[in-house]
């Protein structure tokens, strides 16, 4: 009997707050169709300057269980992928586990940028098929506010703040993750960073004064990589479990940009009516892009029990992801 990891329960959170791009014509040099056409984003939601990621993903933590019908004391282990952490230590997980009061979960970040989410599903379904784990809580939580240079137009317009968790169990049935890929190519590392902070630049008087504590992209680049590791990772997987593009019903690609999102669509012949997206109320939320966007489509039913569903990221590292699930809880 072979066991599989299999999601139980989903939820998401997002700050009441919202920056349109109107808002945005009033701080920095850009315009609303200058923004969406470029990347398709409307608005982002943002933080208050009070909330940590740990708020964030707190309640989205809470929704989850909710929905996978668990108490904190069921968690064995909780994951927060995070580029946005409370502190550089501990780790955010570990304020998350306390609040939650999951006493018996053991807890720690994981930092792969838009991937995390990917990369913290992959980890958890790898502890899952252990016998001492059975129930996991990954959350992937972002405060992508709190490190934007609003002067700089062409980071500030993209990213919004939010946080989507899932808890993962067993499956002996056929629902559950087919299979998923992380991997990595550090020679992009220096491509999308936050240099200030870090032993490389440690906090100082200099390090303020020349914003090295805020989101540093070379965009194009980015750009590049992404349209190619999406496909690639794609087909990947999905020849590795035997299954065609045209079986896959659900796809839900990291929501970076929509030129991105569509170059990938065209090359994998994927109509846009499978494809899951928040991008253009919710901005790039980082690690917290795929979760929402899935918990989104689970609260309004769209996933019914069997559906197959293709989820690719990428990010700083740079890292890339995808997973194939088999949506349902049998």
């Amino acid at each position: 009997m072979q066991i599989k990891a299999k999601v139980l329960g989903t939820g998401y959170f997002l700050p009441d707050r919202i920056l349109s791009n109107h808002d945005l014509e009033k701080i920095v040099d850009t315009n609303n169709e200058w923004i969406v056409e470029r990347t398709g984003i409307r608005e982002r939601r943002i933080a208050e300057p009070d909330m940590r990621c740990s708020d964030l993903a707190y309640e989205a933590a809470q929704m989850a269980l909710k929905n996978a019908n668990l108490s904190p004391e069921d968690l064995d282990l909780i994951i927060v992928a995070t580029d946005t952490p409370d502190y550089m230590f501990p780790a955010t997980a570990c304020v998350v586990q306390a609040r939650l009061g999951a006493k018996k979960a053991g807890a720690f970040d994981l930092e792969a940028g838009c991937t995390g989410f990917i990369y913290a599903m992959s980890v958890a379904e790898k502890f899952l098929l252990s016998p001492d784990f059975n129930h996991i809580m990954i959350i992937g939580s972002e405060v992508m506010s709190k490190i934007m240079d609003y002067t700089d137009r062409g980071t500030c317009i993209l990213f919004g703040d939010g946080a989507g968790a899932m808890v993962l169990g067993k499956s002996a049935g056929t629902c559950g993750i087919v299979n998923a890929e992380i991997g990595a190519d550090g020679t992009g590392a220096g491509l999308l960073l936050q240099p200030g902070g870090g032993s490389a630049f440690p906090a100082s008087h200099e390090s303020i004064d020349k914003k090295l504590h805020y989101l540093k992209m070379s965009g194009n680049d980015i750009y590049k990589f992404a349209t190619r590791i999406i496909v690639e990772i794609s087909e990947r997987l999905l020849n590795k479990a035997g299954l065609g593009i045209e079986q896959v019903d659900f796809f839900l690609p990291h929501q970076a940009n929509i030129r991105i999102i569509n170059s990938a669509l065209k090359r994998l012949k994927i109509p846009a009516e499978k494809v899951l997206l928040n991008l253009e109320h919710c901005g790039n939320m980082s690690a917290a892009s795929i979760p929402v966007a899935l918990a989104q489509a689970d609260e309004k039913q769209l996933l019914k029990s069997g559906a197959i569903i293709l989820t690719v990221g990428f990010g700083t590292g740079l890292t890339y992801g995808g997973a194939l699930i088999r949506w349902g809880r049998d």
